[in-house]
């Protein structure tokens, strides 16, 4: 009797596994060995920054900053339930690791997300992030710019493998779109020490 006990929760678990129905939290940013290398050979070397306000662009619909769903599972932020301050939060632990993090700097960055999406169907499955950066020195724009970054990946008819899956690639596009924002030499510019 006590081996049903146990066994059915464990059961009922695997069943909502595979057909979905569960919520998935990201893991909370960590830096990357790759950006800290990034902003240690910027050329110019980048001052000190200040992270600003990261918001769900005001013409999307607030759900998109909430969470992204794949087959009947949803996938959250830990920051806040919101996927636009998650991507900020996913700077701000770049920036710190770098030790350019100064809440006295008078250059701030800001974002704005524009698209977030989490598709998992079975054969192929693809997301997408398109997020606006903005950095002010003393309120004067030094860069406004939109970027983009997806992801593509076999995505296997049994859910308790493609939806795992799907939330690992979707998580994985904020290091990668953090990325190509510090492959960006005018990003790196209005970062310069002055």
């Amino acid at each position: 009797m006590r081996a049903i006990n146990w066994i059915a929760p464990l059961s009922l678990s695997a069943v909502m596994l595979l057909a979905g129905c569960m919520q998935i939290p990201m893991h909370a940013p960590q830096p990357s060995v790759e950006n800290l290398a990034k902003l240690r050979r910027a050329d110019p070397p980048p001052g000190k920054v200040e992270i600003g306000r990261f918001s769900l662009d005001p013409s999307q619909p607030e759900g998109m900053d909430r969470s992204v769903s794949v087959r009947g599972s949803t996938v959250t932020s830990p920051v806040k339930d919101s996927m636009a301050q998650y991507l900020g939060e996913a700077l701000r632990v770049e920036l710190q690791s770098a030790g350019l993090l100064d809440p006295q700097a008078n250059t701030i960055i800001s974002g704005t997300l524009l698209d977030s999406t989490l598709n998992g169907p079975i054969g192929t499955g693809n997301a997408s992030l398109t997020a606006r950066f903005v950095v002010k020195r003393s309120e004067a724009v030094q860069y406004d710019r939109t970027l983009h970054v997806d992801s593509t990946w076999d995505s296997p008819f049994v859910g308790a493998i493609a939806i795992p899956e799907a939330a690992r690639q979707y998580e994985g596009l904020y290091r990668k779109l953090i990325g190509m924002l510090l492959d960006d030499e005018s990003f790196i510019k209005s970062l310069a020490a002055r």
